[in-house]
């Protein structure tokens, strides 16, 4: 068994597909230790797992909350061919309007993804993984995909190697992931009961045959159960994708969550259904609604102490270049890279990233130290939206912001619970009116918005629906930032200058900021 599971106990299931697996139970992020603890990346060091997890993670953005404020990421498209239809998927190759999986503006040849790769990586030296996500399934154009990663292994030996798949034909080819070091899969599992899976799948295309319904469902989660088996016998980290369709799947979700945590699943990403009719979906339209915030976050929260979570999600394109929540793939078209005097510099890379890797650990120290200041622990839970444009920073105006980062905030520290996409305010230095509204709808659930600058009207509105704007922590570290406005509102709320008020059940929370 590999070594990287020590600590860890081997779990024997019922063999799928004719195939008996040991698997490995592995032991993930750590999941105790107070809020800041219940997902994977949000601890503050590789204490809690095996150093050879820890060196996998530490700086891939996906796999690690903390890395996903420092560390970037890239997709290539080289894979357009899939081999099942989901009911919530519409592929686009020409595409640069929408931002949601699926969707590219260029498809690319193996060696032209290796060399925007390398274009990328030399401009962007925070850029520490590369991932295949499709535009189609990666395991459906294999040849591709695998002529891709042979030569990045090559070229560009530093970089971490990912593939997301659909899974049907995983099995086939866990061999070539590990010969490929692949030390990184997603796998997007929807259901594991066929009933369920025949609402979000019409057919499937396997063993040169296509299958319909309940039939196609059945094939499909033992394949994807099984590749899953096989991925954490070899060592493999596992992240699975579950697309959250109210009505469809939200109640079934929580036993995906135990049947993959059970097959050594590293992270559970349980992500909102997108199903605007514009984007041409079946879902989309037959009207099939995508989830709330709230009723993604009760989801979410149902399945704690299941498979470790992940909430930084941002349903990246194919081609995403740059941090999560940002696209710099207009950058690095292939014409712009064809004019590009490209040098991959290894040593300059790693020197870069050791400078992210020492603010990253100063985010930390500063986060500790406002831990310290935060008192005996009172049961208070708050959320607080923060306005953010990387680095970990508060370090964003409001009125440019296009996402809120919401984390939720207590004594015992800060737990990071999603994002919310919103429309910009300010267009072209004025505020768009019609535009607050929906902002603050967005995060009305929360106690305060934490920025670097506010204009007066949006502050006057946040503060009559009971958010307070603070500027005070502008370009502090979020976390540090978010303890010690919670300290400081204790505080108020002790002295009387400010009453905590609680609405609804406890994961939907609002605050109302009173004047003194």
């Amino acid at each position: 068994m590999a070594s990287m599971f020590e600590n860890s106990s081997i779990l024997r299931l019922k063999p799928l597909g004719g195939i008996k697996v040991e698997v490995a139970r592995q032991s993930g992020c750590g999941t105790s230790g107070g809020a800041g603890k219940s997902s994977c990346g949000s601890s503050d060091g590789p204490a809690d797992m095996p150093p050879e997890i820890w060196e996998k993670v530490k700086n891939h953005p996906c796999y690690s909350e903390e890395a996903h404020h420092h560390f970037a990421r890239m997709h290539v498209a080289v894979a357009p061919a899939c081999n099942i239809q989901c009911n919530y998927c519409n592929r686009k190759y020409d595409c640069s309007n929408e931002s949601r999986p699926g969707v590219v503006s260029q498809k690319l040849t193996p060696d032209q993804a290796v060399k925007k790769v390398l274009a990328v990586a030399s401009e962007i030296p925070q850029m520490t993984v590369l991932g295949i996500a499709g535009p189609g399934d990666a395991l459906a154009s294999p040849q591709k995909t695998f002529d891709t990663f042979r030569q990045l292994q090559e070229k560009a030996p530093d970089i971490k190697l990912c593939l997301s798949t659909n899974g049907l034909m995983l099995p086939d080819y866990v061999d070539e992931i590990c010969k490929y070091n692949i030390d990184h899969v997603t796998i997007t599992i929807n259901m594991t009961d066929p009933e369920v899976g025949a609402k979000i799948y019409p057919w499937i295309f396997y063993n040169h045959k296509r299958f319909y319904g309940r039939e196609a469902a059945q094939i499909l989660t033992e394949r994807q159960l099984l590749g899953l088996e096989m991925l954490t016998a070899r060592g493999v980290l596992t992240k699975i994708n579950s697309v959250l369709i109210p009505g469809v799947n939200d109640q079934h979700l929580i036993e995906v969550n135990k049947a993959v945590k059970a097959r050594g699943a590293f992270l559970h990403n349980i992500m909102p259904l997108i199903s605007e009719a514009e984007h041409g979906t079946v879902y989309g339209l037959a009207g099939q609604r995508g989830p709330s915030a709230h009723e993604l976050k009760e989801v979410q929260d149902a399945c704690m102490g299941g498979a470790n979570l992940m909430r930084h999600c941002r349903q990246c394109r194919a081609d995403a270049v740059g941090l999560l929540g940002e696209d710099r793939s207009d950058e690095f078209t292939l014409d712009k890279v064809e004019q590009m005097d490209v040098v991959y510099d290894l040593g300059k890379r790693r020197a870069y990233q050791q400078k992210v890797e020492a603010q990253r650990e100063a985010q930390v120290a500063a986060k500790k130290a406002a831990l310290l200041a935060q008192g005996v622990d009172d049961g208070m839970k708050v959320l607080v939206a923060v306005a953010t444009k990387g680095n970990g920073k508060v370090n964003e105006h409001f009125g440019h912001a296009h996402e809120f980062q919401i984390y939720e905030v207590s004594a015992t520290g800060t737990a990071f619970i999603g994002h919310r996409r919103v429309d910009h305010y300010c267009q072209g230095g004025w505020g768009e009116d019609d535009v607050l509204p929906s902002i603050v709808t967005a995060i009305n659930d929360c106690h305060a918005v934490l920025i670097a600058k506010i204009g007066a009207c949006p502050r006057d509105e946040l503060k009559e629906a009971g958010i307070e704007p603070v500027e005070k922590y502008a370009h502090e570290f979020i976390e540090n930032a978010a303890l010690g406005w919670f300290a400081d509102y204790r505080e108020r709320v002790a002295k009387g200058e400010i009453v905590h008020q609680v609405r609804g059940d406890a994961a939907i929370r609002q605050g109302a900021y009173l004047a003194a």
